[in-house]
């Protein structure tokens, strides 16, 4: 056993055990509704105190185990897929580093310290995005680190605010401040924090670019870490947003990311970021219902998604290693022959995406959905919810037809096969809980069934739109793969929709236009125009030209004397 083979392995060995850890404790706080708040007094001097607070509770404990789950199962998949990296160890103390600052996260009820573990995530994300080394990730790791700035500084602002209160432990505040202006405005702050680091809009053009990571680290990033960090932060303010006015743009912000990143997924040829568009329209189905008022069910498909997000990204990780670092559908085809173990994976984190029966997605997405026509919702989130849950079988069928129905069109001189052995056993833990977590997680997270009374259409609504979705999807592709180029008969529409609504233009070219070249026009105007020509370039004229004036009077010349001399004689005979 090498000494690569060693990293990965005891990595992984050592996370798997403390989530298990973790899980099982978890699950006994939840079920005795046990919370510990430790308080660690690391300086006392003179009256000043240094003090580390820790919470666990039954969400901290649980989130915890899951991320480390899943991080030992990335650790341990990626010693087949970062093979031929010299700097293995390099990237697994990154990955660890960024576990740790998300534990971090996670555990601290206190502004400062959850700001440790948030600027944590962000500046190892960096690190992570720009691990190959070459232009496109320098562009999409500067992308994701300064998006991700914006939502510091108004965590920073929110720390500063909370001044007001005496403490930066949010805990004990957060049924006092909604009475007051400091409360709106921390929970503006923190809403707006959290947007950021989740990508909602107009923040959403960092996440797909982000896919310039190796794949591991967009499966660890994905499901479980960087984008979840704000919908955490969003359960534990879940409180002060409800009963402040931010809770209905939050709801139309989600709205709009999951209709966005639905629509803009059934354009995109390129399987990562066809699958980190999915990731995007499941976080604003998150915040949505979270701005709704229902924060455990926000959790609870927090979970569930970690966990078949984190295994689609393993899947297709093994078609891209294994097909020379292709990522463009179009080029695959009837892989099911080639992969069918693989394939088999595939399939299951795909329909548990579409919230089919039995599987965990449909666990919390058929609850939300449901919980969704109990409440009381306007028509335009109504359409949001349910058509964005038709695109998301709609893009996946069509990922499918594309990747493993379809006609096989890379090299034919390739080997492709399912023979890595440490990626499949990771795959198979994380299929193992894909298909029972849902149900063993609501029976502990909800052991007493909500009374959901609805007609018999709206209750089978969200299986007939799950169902159109996908046929629409497959028809689709269908008759795009044999029509031709249809896209050019409209190809703006197309560019539009495919696009993100133009955010990465607006993001990347925009801030370049907006910064940069109005820069230029107030150095040139201001800098280099009115402000020197008023400021010390002007002083320096008005010295320079008085100084030769008073110079002329003092070289001696007798003509000057004598008609000073006249000067002063009149001037004495007049006065």
């Amino acid at each position: 056993m090498n000494w690569r083979l060693n990293i990965c392995f005891i990595s992984s060995i050592f996370l798997f055990l403390f989530s298990m850890m973790m899980l099982f404790i978890g699950i006994y706080f939840c079920l005795m509704n046990i919370s510990l708040f430790i308080e660690w007094e690391v300086v006392s001097l003179n009256s000043m105190n240094l003090v580390m607070t820790l919470l666990l509770d039954w969400m901290s404990l649980i989130f915890m185990g899951f991320v480390m789950f899943i991080s030992s199962m990335v650790i341990f998949y990626s010693h087949n897929y970062m093979e031929g990296d010299p700097y293995i160890s390099r990237f697994i103390l990154l990955v660890l580093m960024f576990v740790f600052s998300m534990m971090l996260l996670i555990i601290s009820p206190n502004l400062i310290s959850i700001l440790l573990g948030w600027d944590g995530l962000g500046l190892i994300s960096y690190l992570l995005v720009i691990y190959y080394q070459n232009f496109k990730s320098y562009s999409a790791g500067m992308l994701t680190v300064l998006s991700n700035r914006l939502g510091d500084v108004a965590f920073l602002l929110g720390i500063a605010w909370m001044l007001n209160y005496g403490s930066w432990n949010y805990v004990f505040y957060l049924n006092y401040m909604f009475n007051d202006f400091e409360g709106v405005m921390i929970s503006f702050l923190m809403m707006f924090a959290a947007m950021t680091k989740s990508a909602q809009i107009p923040f959403s053009s960092w996440l797909p670019a982000a896919m310039a990571a190796p794949t591991p680290v967009s499966s660890l990033v994905h499901s479980s870490t960087l984008v979840t960090a704000g919908v955490y932060l969003m359960i534990r303010f879940n409180n002060l947003l409800v009963h402040t006015s931010m809770s209905s743009y939050l709801l139309l912000i989600g709205g709009m990311t999951m209709f966005m990143s639905g629509i803009g997924a059934n354009y995109e040829f390129d399987l990562k970021k066809i699958i980190a568009l999915s990731t995007l329209s499941q976080l604003g189905l998150m915040m949505s219902i979270l701005s709704m008022g229902f924060p455990d069910l926000a959790f609870f498909h927090l979970l569930m998604h970690a966990l078949f997000k984190a295994l689609l990204f393993m899947c297709a990780g093994v078609i891209i290693h294994n097909l020379g670092d292709c990522q463009d559908i179009r080029f695959m085809g009837s892989l099911i022959n080639f992969f069918p173990l693989t394939s088999c994976c595939f399939m299951i984190s795909n329909l548990a995406l579409c919230g089919f029966p039995f599987l965990a997605g449909f666990y919390s997405k058929d609850l939300i959905l449901e919980m969704c026509l109990m409440s009381n919702l306007n028509f335009i989130s109504f359409i949001f919810y349910f058509f964005s849950t038709g695109l998301t079988a709609c893009y996946t069928f069509r990922l499918i037809y594309y990747v493993m129905c379809n006609c096989y069109n890379y090299n034919s001189c390739s080997m492709i096969s399912d023979e890595a052995w440490f990626m499949l056993k990771s795959m198979y833990m994380m299929v193992f809980m894909a298909v029972i977590g849902g149900g063993v997680f609501s029976w502990i997270m909800f052991p007493i069934p909500s009374m959901i009374c609805l007609p018999i259409f709206y209750k089978t609504l969200a299986l007939i739109v799950s169902a159109l979705g996908g046929l629409f999807g497959y028809v689709v592709s269908l008759s795009y793969y044999y029509s031709g180029l249809l896209s050019l008969n409209m190809i703006f529409y197309s560019k539009f929709l495919g696009s993100m609504w133009f955010m990465p233009y607006i993001s990347t070219r925009g801030i370049y236009i907006g910064t940069f070249w109005s820069g230029f026009y107030f150095l040139k105007s201001f800098d280099q125009g009115w402000c020197e020509y008023f400021g010390a370039q002007g002083f320096f004229n008005l010295f320079k030209n008085s100084t030769l004036f008073v110079q002329s009077y003092q070289s001696n010349f007798f003509k000057t004397y004598l008609l000073m001399f006249f000067i002063l004689m009149i001037l004495l005979m007049l006065f």
